[in-house]
């Protein structure tokens, strides 16, 4: 929580202006950035405190000034203290001016809530400015998670943020696979900061870009089976899949965490337990997408298991279905979500040979329950 701007620390002049029984003539005047006598802090504080009054009638007037700062204003303002609203305005509003985001990371007075939303939506060179004070991140771990899930960020700067929170015991539980990202981080080198993006960053990027023009509009499989069931990869995807192929373990449980829905498909099957469980719990996984991979019967255990056990996807009684009937799903899982299944379902899977043993004995039981 940003606290609100502190009138009694303004000027006498500055505190005249600021008050809401104020002359309208004069708060039109401070909304257009006309305060002769106000320092440029002051003047920028106005501004933000008459954009912030939803019953201000020169709010507009103080937003489109606010939007459009003449520069020695700007500077003016960002070289003295500032109260942390005011720099949150400011940093929400110059998003894209480096130099500008650049001075306002200098201020000590900046709240949390501040930097953690330049983190999560800053461009590649912001993120790579928020993740140079790792005393800073480490005060404020929400900060790391917000880079790390932001697509702009390096993936080498990644790996040393996840790096370095491990190092320091701290748990990054906003990242939905953080137990699959530290313990994947331990077995990899940790390369030091460089001007210019790495190879593995450059991998990294132009992967994403080749999903992007990959992706359907629809939930979309990128295996098909033939007829003895077993799976091939579709052709449209064998770009895509080596070049997650070329990525490490960590780099591939990022992808699976911002990817697509075709990079999750793929990633969900990969042969290293971390990087499917990863992309199983991907926030970014919708209910279409465990619904194709809970039916999948070349699916790992593992991943079956993840879905079960995650209140989200039970809500949908298909994936409860699929999962009772995949024969791949473990049994004590299998048999306990029988109980919810419909009647006429039940009697399916009790006659089914592609069922296995228990859970049609676990079918039949509840068939006969239902009877008495």
């Amino acid at each position: 929580m940003i606290p609100p701007i502190d009138l009694g620390a303004l000027s006498a002049p500055a505190q005249k202006m600021a008050q809401k029984a104020a002359p309208q003539k004069l708060r039109e005047m401070a909304a257009r950035g006309i305060a002769p006598g106000l320092k440029p802090g002051e003047v920028v504080t106005l501004l933000v405190l008459l954009a912030s009054r939803e019953d201000e009638p020169a709010r507009e007037t103080a937003e489109k000034t606010l939007a459009a700062l003449p520069e020695p204003l700007l500077q003016g303002a960002l070289g003295g203290d500032l109260p942390p609203l005011v720099i949150d305005r400011i940093a929400r509003v110059y998003a894209d001016r480096l130099p500008v985001i650049e001075r306002l990371l200098a201020f000590a007075g900046m709240a949390g809530d501040t930097l953690e939303e330049l983190a999560r939506t800053g461009s590649e060179a912001v993120t790579e400015l928020i993740a140079v004070n790792e005393e800073r991140l480490l005060k404020n771990p929400r900060v790391i998670e917000k880079l790390y899930l932001n697509k702009h960020t390096r993936m080498s700067t990644a790996d040393r943020l996840v790096d370095l929170a491990s190092r320091n015991g701290v748990e990054l539980t906003g990242i939905p696979a953080w137990r699959e990202v530290s313990i994947a981080i331990k077995e990899e080198l940790i390369v030091e900061p460089t001007p210019e993006p790495t190879p593995d960053d450059v991998l990294f990027i132009e992967t994403q870009a080749l999903a992007e023009s990959l992706a359907a509009d629809h939930a979309v499989d990128t295996h098909v089976e033939d007829e003895e069931g077993q799976e091939k990869l579709k052709d449209v995807y064998v770009p895509l899949y080596k070049r997650l192929a070329d990525m490490t373990i960590s780099q591939r449980i990022r992808r699976a965490m911002l990817g697509s829905r075709e990079e999750r498909m793929l990633l969900v099957r990969d042969s290293n337990r971390l990087v499917a469980s990863a992309a199983v719990r991907s926030p970014q996984m919708q209910e279409e997408e465990v619904v194709l991979i809970s039916r999948n019967r070349n699916m790992s255990d593992e991943v079956l298991r993840i879905i079960s056990t995650t209140p989200e996807w039970l809500k949908s009684y298909t994936v409860k279905k699929h999962l009772v009937e995949n024969p791949r799903t473990p049994v004590l899982v299998a048999t306990r979500l029988v109980q919810h299944l419909r009647e006429s379902d039940l009697r399916h899977i009790a006659k089914s040979k592609n069922v296995t043993s228990p859970v049609k004995d676990a079918a039949r039981r509840h068939l006969e329950r239902r009877k008495t």
